[in-house]
């Protein structure tokens, strides 16, 4: 073993120290925008605050390590900045529907109502992108999905037609979630 291996563990490219840190640390990110939030919301950047915001910081990943979905593998990065643009889109197209509906009542076409939407899409990742997808979407809202995952019911403010709702969310969302995650 060369001098410089020495600091290393058995897989390549490891730092020994970086195991420790990392059990101590399993979310760097998470855990320093919580320390953020912390002093954001308590907007004070007292000693106490930094110390008390730095324990929730480390202890609130660790102790919520179990509840966080699966390491995610992007198959096709190009997919993302379509369903990005897309979502993008159709957010503001929703905003506009819904402030017309809310400034002007009597402009309402249809009922507000429930969706069944069938799913092809299994990926844990991919169903929790497609649940915030369609809650960020004004005028829907994700309201349960079945225990095999192969339902979704959406609640949504204007229904004309379910079965168009329904391959409309199938193609803009799922298909690209389905791309990305499967």
């Amino acid at each position: 073993m060369k001098p410089r291996d020495i600091h290393k563990d058995r897989t390549p490219g490891r730092p020994l120290w970086r195991r420790p840190l990392q059990r101590l640390v399993p979310a760097p990110l998470l855990s320093l925008a919580l320390l953020g939030l912390w002093l954001v919301l308590n907007r004070s950047l007292s000693v106490g605050h930094f110390a008390l915001g730095g324990l929730m910081g480390l202890a609130i990943p660790l102790l919520t390590a179990g509840l966080r979905p699966l390491p995610v593998r992007i198959r096709k990065p190009g997919a993302v900045l379509r369903l990005a643009l897309t979502v993008a889109k159709d957010t503001v197209l929703s905003n506009i529907a819904v402030a017309r509906l809310l400034l002007s009542p009597s402009t309402r076409k249809h009922p507000a109502g429930f969706v069944h939407i069938p799913l092809d899409l299994r990926d844990p990742n991919g169903l929790a992108v497609l649940a915030m997808v369609v809650c960020i979407t004004p005028g829907t809202a994700w309201a349960e999905l079945s225990l095999d995952r192969s339902m979704l019911l959406l609640h949504v403010l204007e229904v004309d037609d379910a079965a168009d709702i329904a391959a409309k969310v199938k193609e803009r969302y799922e298909r690209p979630l389905m791309e990305i995650f499967e």
